[in-house]
């Protein structure tokens, strides 16, 4: 697995590629939660999942640590453009109606941009 990370408008965007599973899943969380809590905290947090093939058990559970501390932070975390074997985890372990999805990263970025309802 490898993760980048790009800065647009304010907002962290984080591009997990390849599998968040068993092996890489600390990892990952490690680099979502630096995403959230650097020191120049971002406005929103956005995951890229475009290149990103597999999610496991251990995966869903770094989303969610990071979706938490995004949220005791203030900060907007939301993910876009899942694949469609990575959306099936994420709907079917309801983590969808937990964490806001976007088609793709202009949707993600319009919805970030307008802040809070």
């Amino acid at each position: 697995m490898n993760v980048g990370t790009e800065t647009l408008a304010g907002h962290t965007v984080v591009i997990p590629a390849g599998r968040v599973d068993f092996n890489s899943a600390s990892e990952f969380q490690a680099q979502l939660e630096r995403a959230v809590g650097g020191a120049r905290a971002p406005a929103a947090v956005i995951v890229d999942c475009a290149a990103l093939e597999y999610v496991s058990s251990a995966g869903l559970r770094a989303f969610l640590l990071a979706a938490r501390a995004a949220q005791r932070a203030g900060i907007a975390f939301v993910l876009c453009a899942l694949q469609p074997a990575v959306r099936e985890v994420f709907d079917l372990s309801g983590f969808s109606r937990i964490i806001s999805v976007y088609p793709d990263r202009a949707a993600a970025l319009t919805h970030v941009a307008q802040g809070p309802p």
